[in-house]
């Protein structure tokens, strides 16, 4: 067979098609989606193949027919007519220190278009350039143009959090993005990408038929891979990595499924599986947590943070979609961050409530989450819990000695020096289970266990329950009551109930914690 080149880090369509790179073909619903609307935004997270349909757009607005052989648009394009494109990517407009110097940016960002169709000496701003840009494409050309703006929201993630920032910056992207609906005569098609929905913004404020198709179910698919394009299309690189870990491709499907599968953007959607973290995994040859090899982004730590976020509730939220699908500047909690970043995603939806349950997508997720939350809410960055109590903590669960795991994380506990900005919320919640339900959450997905946080069944919720391959241990905690209690509370409600025709050990696990000690002070084991 001959090798199959994996196109990680690679997001222009041009360059993936003529390298021969494995390509997933989306374009019936890139030709789809160019006779749906004037003008479109789709939200998707980071690393999520944004880019990738920007630059197929870009090259389908060019006409250039060469590239698209023998994919599914053949069928459907007849003409192949060439437009001008104006397509500006923002992600390299990140973190810039000031107004000014966003302005400077953009403008930098123009320069290969300006080269192309000139520049009036009366455009000084950003807007006016775009706008000139566009007007100087339409003359030139005869034709309408294609406008793209890829990450469009780049420039104000960083500044969340700090609202007169915010306000200076979002002043300028207005002004930018305020062109689109001044040039519509001139525009052919439109279409925006981001992670987030800043409404306020010219482009959701004045642009009245911008079509937002981020939940609509017949666009659920267009940028990731499906279950379907995955058991078909990647069927060699299962079988090859299968091989190479000696393992059958059916187990290997199934590793690769909880790791990286699970996302769902409309309430009805095929799961959908990372496609940077797919394809870097088929390129090394190694399953691992790719998406967060770049950090947990600092402007969704810092909004948790500023909202107190509770995470242990994160595994099963119900809520409705404008709890979600909201406007950045109309959040009163993280929740639209989390979901419109990836840390979250539709699992369900009750068509008659019309409720979503909301989750983490998978265990890539829950790893990267616990790495970007360490430091936070513990003071410890992830090699220093590694370093620390992880490797005897995990031969003890190995072992299925979980009084000495128990044991090896009461220890832990004790130790732990919490940062400074987290004590009061240490002193506001160290009478709850929830702190130390959030922090026993941490080290096992730290150590790549699967773990759940209030579970449902039909006595209630259990606290927690993690999952190892020879046994499932059902885990209720009690701050200043009793380990008995606990124990009693799993036995009355069926907590384990669940579980028992699973074919792994089962056991139930009662734990006391202490507020004066702040660590776990007694355990029974059943």
């Amino acid at each position: 067979m001959q090798e199959r080149k994996y196109p990680v880090g690679i997001q222009t369509f041009s360059e993936i098609r003529k390298g021969e790179y494995v390509y997933i073909d989306k374009t019936h619903l890139v030709w789809k989606l160019t006779h749906e609307a004037k003008y479109i935004f789709l939200s998707r997270p980071r690393r999520f193949g944004k880019s990738l349909l920007s630059t197929t757009l870009d090259s389908y607005f060019q006409g250039r027919k060469e590239l698209f052989d023998g994919l599914k648009i053949m069928e459907l394009e007849k003409e192949w007519e060439s437009y001008p494109v104006i397509h500006v990517d923002l992600s390299a407009a990140k973190r810039q220190p000031s107004a000014d110097e966003l302005r400077r940016v953009l403008l930098l960002l123009l320069d290969p278009l300006i080269e192309k169709y000139g520049k009036k000496e009366n455009e000084k701003s950003p807007g006016d350039v775009l706008r000139g840009l566009i007007r100087r494409a339409y003359e030139q050309t005869g034709k309408q143009v294609a406008v793209i703006i890829d990450e469009y929201d780049a420039p104000l993630l960083d500044v969340l959090h700090e609202s007169q920032q915010l306000e200076q910056f979002r002043n300028v992207m207005q002004e930018f993005y305020v062109q689109l609906k001044a040039s519509e005569a001139m525009i052919k098609f439109c279409f925006i990408t981001g992670i987030t929905k800043f409404s306020q913004l010219s482009i959701f404020s004045t642009i009245n038929n911008l079509l937002n198709i981020s939940m609509q179910p017949k666009y659920a698919a267009i940028c990731g891979i499906t279950e379907e394009e995955f058991a078909s299309d990647m069927a060699p690189d299962i079988a090859i990595l299968a091989e190479k870990h000696k393992c059958t491709p059916i187990e290997m499907h199934a590793k690769l499924k909880r790791q990286y599968d699970g996302y769902r953007f409309s309430e009805v959607s095929p799961d959908i599986y990372n496609p940077f973290s797919l394809l870097k995994c088929f390129q090394q040859e190694k399953v691992d947590n790719y998406w967060f090899e770049s950090g947990t982004p600092t402007f969704l730590i810092q909004q948790m943070q500023h909202f107190r976020t509770d995470i242990t509730v994160l595994e099963e939220l119900h809520v409705q979609s404008y709890d979600f699908d909201q406007p950045t500047e109309a959040m009163n909690n993280a929740l639209p961050l989390l979901y419109q970043s990836g840390y979250l995603t539709i699992k369900d939806y009750d068509k008659e409530s019309e409720m979503y349950t909301l989750s983490i997508p998978n265990q890539e997720v829950r790893i990267g989450f616990t790495r970007g939350l360490l430091p936070v809410y513990i003071g410890l960055d992830n090699s220093q819990v590694v370093s620390g109590f992880a490797l005897k903590f995990w031969q003890a669960l190995k072992k299925n000695d979980l009084d000495l795991a128990l044991r090896e994380m009461q220890a832990y506990f004790a130790g732990l020096p919490y940062v400074d900005g987290f004590k009061k919320k240490l002193e506001d919640v160290s009478n709850l289970e929830g702190f130390y339900e959030w922090s026993m959450m941490l080290i096992f997905n730290m150590l790549n266990v699967y773990v759940q946080t209030q579970v449902r069944c039909a006595g209630g919720r259990a606290d927690m329950v993690v999952k190892m391959p020879d046994a499932i241990y059902v885990i209720e905690l009690k701050v200043n009551g009793t380990a008995q209690e606990a124990m009693d509370q799993i036995e009355k409600n069926g907590y384990a109930t669940p579980y028992l025709t699973d074919g792994r050990k089962v056991v139930k696990v009662g734990v006391k914690f202490s507020t004066k000690t702040k660590t776990i002070e007694d355990w029974i084991i059943k």
